[in-house]
């Protein structure tokens, strides 16, 4: 039985409005899975959303079953001895109230994926590499995000994600991705599909920062960087904003990612702290699949920001590439001149392949114009 301080509800009436609950949850969730579908992803890629979407589903089952029915104070299953006694029923209009709970929980659900996939579908996209960039001056950028997942396809994401299901899947989740590279625009360029701007993560965070600076409303915690960077770039921005836009930061152990305890330590901190933004600069493919993962635990957050080594450049702890250079499309080439040992293997060995897969993509589509 499932009893209250003021009434008792029947096991039996809350399994049928659940059943009906989880049914509508879960053709709200499929259409979020819409190029699953659609043959656009690989075996492999679809195994593996499968399989995150299961283990997804566990966690919301328990979690969001658990939160709707918060004001129930016990739920005790029958002993063997009171198998055969009579459930005792609730009154029509407590039946109605609770079956009124479940279906806004569910139509708020349904209105949210209806919005991000209208949204997605009044946008104007750049395919590179089988990877939709979205096509957007930096002030349309901000002026539409309100809420959703923003990475920043560079060059060594889009090699990354011709070999990783995983990464893959994450970008998946992404509500905007928005060109981190000025050798993607020579790409776009080429390809006859010219992109708009560049919104690198380095620029995304402190033009970000900039446009909320009379926002209270907007709240940002921190994560990344070695020990003590992120609260270093906390005290740097607020000084610079003028306001503690930076309400909360921290920096991760090397690999916590791959210790659940210590990211549940961090999902706690984030949803103690008042952020309703997160960013997240912690590398690619980290940081993505991160959050691809985390972001349903976290129901404050409204806006989550992948930003590379933003947070180093804040905090002063990394140099920035000179503008001109970055401007030219070869800030690459400062980062490895300063950080050689760590990113050689990236931009001489994995990135090399990219020119000749822009070429290839650029004559299957002139194949396909004929």
């Amino acid at each position: 039985m499932i009893e209250s301080t003021s009434r008792t509800v029947s096991k039996e009436e809350v399994g049928k409005l659940y059943k009906r609950f989880r049914r509508v949850a879960l053709a709200s969730s499929a259409n979020q899975m819409t190029k699953y579908h659609t043959g656009e992803l690989n075996n492999e890629v679809k195994r593996l959303i499968h399989r995150e979407t299961q283990q997804l589903y566990k966690q919301f089952k328990a979690v969001a079953f658990t939160a709707s029915l918060s004001n129930i104070k016990q739920i005790q299953l029958p002993s063997p001895n009171q198998a055969g006694a009579r459930a005792e029923g609730v009154e029509t209009r407590d039946r109605r109230k609770l079956h009124q709970e479940f279906r806004q929980a569910v139509l708020i659900s349904s209105a949210n994926v209806l919005r991000r996939q209208a949204a997605t579908s009044l946008r104007e996209t750049v395919k590179i590499l089988d990877v939709e960039i979205d096509n957007l001056s930096k002030q349309e950028f901000l002026s539409k995000l309100s809420h959703g997942v923003v990475f920043t396809p560079n060059v060594d994401h889009l090699m990354k994600l011709q070999h990783d299901p995983e990464f893959m899947a994450a970008y998946q989740q992404a509500d905007y991705r928005v060109c981190d590279s000025q050798v993607l625009i020579y790409a776009a360029k080429f390809l006859g599909k010219p992109i708009k701007a560049k919104i690198s993560g380095s620029d995304l965070f402190p033009m970000f920062c900039e446009h909320h600076k009379d926002n209270v409303q907007t709240q940002i915690f921190l994560l990344g960087g070695a020990a003590g960077i992120a609260k270093q770039a906390q005290q740097r921005i607020n000084d610079r904003i003028g306001r503690n836009i930076i309400v909360a930061a921290h920096s991760p152990s090397f690999g916590f990612e791959k210790n659940q305890q210590e990211c549940q330590f961090i999902v706690d901190l984030i949803n103690r702290s008042p952020a309703n933004v997160l960013v997240v600069g912690v590398g690619a493919p980290k940081q993505e699949i991160w959050i691809s993962r985390y972001r349903s635990l976290l129901p404050n957050i409204n806006i989550f920001l992948a930003v590379g080594a933003a947070i180093d450049f804040e905090a002063g702890n990394k140099p920035r590439a000179p503008k001109v250079m970055s401007d030219l499309g070869i800030e690459w080439l400062y980062r490895l001149l300063t950080e050689p040992r760590r990113l050689w293997k990236r931009y001489l060995v994995d990135d090399l392949p990219f020119l000749a897969l822009v070429l290839k993509q650029k004559l299957r589509d002139l194949r396909h114009q004929k």
